[in-house]
């Protein structure tokens, strides 16, 4: 299994898919398609979406789950 691309943005202006909160994460799918979720729907479900994701869109500032922090 190869490990997605993430990609870091400035910000994102879309909503979330669960709760319409203001989105954090954009996950691309391999099968094609997007998912977006705010803060909390993004890390509760890190690892069922990594697994399915061709790339991560990450807005700055946002502490992703499977994303390791600055050093």
């Amino acid at each position: 299994m190869l490990s997605p691309e993430i990609v870091t943005v400035p910000s994102l202006v879309d909503r979330c898919d669960s709760c319409s909160a203001a989105a954090k994460v954009e996950i691309a799918l391999t099968s094609g398609g997007s998912l977006v979720f705010c803060g909390h729907h993004a890390n509760k479900n890190a690892g069922k979406l990594t697994p399915v994701a061709a790339r991560i869109t990450v807005e700055d500032g946002f502490e992703w789950a499977t994303q390791s922090p600055p050093a």
